[in-house]
């Protein structure tokens, strides 16, 4: 991703200078510990170098190849180099309505889907409650060359156990380093973290969820249990709080997200995987062949 205003990396994709932000979205939305979510802005948009939601589509459109680019060389690696092969992981954290679907629809819609692994983590199953926390997350852990997704995700066992107190206190005290731990053997495999919380307010969340009840198109995405949880905002707030603080170290920071505004939310999140893409910076597989041979083997054919 060539930006004169950058130092360029070595075998960097080219993207219009126009399309990126003035500072990388990896630092102007990384969560520093210590900070208030609180002060953080919903509906901000840091970074963001069009006018607006009107250019929106556009400058997704510009980093579009870049995206793709990167994406099928990184598929091919790992086809190639096979366990030495990196992946990336991608973490979507947010309450109910925050846009953890439509990122899924909007961001990784752009690159090709054979080079993804999604995984969606609901309430456990019977089975899954019979193991480790971490077991039914290493399940789902994305191959090499692949860009891994998860529409919630580990965190889970630190935010809805804390709030709805399903397990003692010091047993969720002891899942932030574990989570620390595991997240630490990801990296040291191979894997790159993007972990997002998706920011939203109480009052965004309220319209979200009057749209849902007011489109019959729509009723499917409600349940009854949302305004439940919806009840527990403060609650959520303190314990996303303490999962910032506690599992953001420099090697696998949390970036916050300003989720009121869609738009705002999927470009903010398809840049931040472009910068990690173009920080990891996957090459074509060297052919195990002789290319002038095969030209000519196949033009005599």
């Amino acid at each position: 991703m060539s930006h004169s205003r950058r130092q360029t990396p070595p075998n960097a994709l080219t993207v219009p200078e126009r399309a990126l932000p003035d500072t990388p979205l990896r630092q102007a939305l990384r969560f520093r510990p210590g900070q208030s979510l609180s002060d953080l802005d919903p509906a901000a948009t840091p970074g963001y170098p069009g006018r607006g939601k009107a250019d929106a589509d556009e400058l997704t459109d510009l980093i579009r190849p870049a995206l793709d680019q990167w994406q099928e060389r990184l598929f091919a690696d790992g086809k190639e180099r096979g366990p030495a092969a990196g992946s990336v992981l991608v973490v979507l954290q947010g309450l109910d309505t925050a846009g953890k679907g439509g990122i899924v629809r909007h961001v990784f819609g752009l690159v090709d889907p054979q080079g993804l692994h999604l995984a969606s983590f609901k309430q456990p199953t019977p089975e899954e409650l019979s193991h480790h926390f971490l077991w039914r997350i290493r399940r789902q852990l994305p191959g090499p060359g692949l860009i891994g997704v998860f529409d919630r995700s580990h965190y889970e066992d630190v935010l809805v156990v804390r709030v709805d107190e399903l397990i003692p206190a010091e047993q969720v005290d002891r899942r932030y380093e574990e989570i620390n731990r595991f997240e630490a053997d990801l990296q040291a495999s191979g894997v790159r973290l993007v972990k997002c919380f998706l920011n939203i307010s109480p009052q965004e969340q309220k319209e979200r969820l009057l749209a849902r009840l007011t489109d019959p198109a729509k009723w499917w995405k409600y349940s009854t249990n949302d305004i439940k949880v919806r009840a527990k905002w403060p609650a959520y707030q303190e314990a996303y709080q303490v999962a910032l603080d506690r599992c953001g170290p420099a090697a696998a920071p949390w970036y916050v997200i300003p989720s009121d505004r869609k738009w705002y939310r999927n470009w903010a999140v398809a840049m931040l995987l472009l910068e990690e893409l173009d920080d990891l910076a996957p090459t074509w597989p060297a052919p195990d062949y002789d290319v002038a041979a095969e030209l000519a083997r196949v033009r005599s054919s």
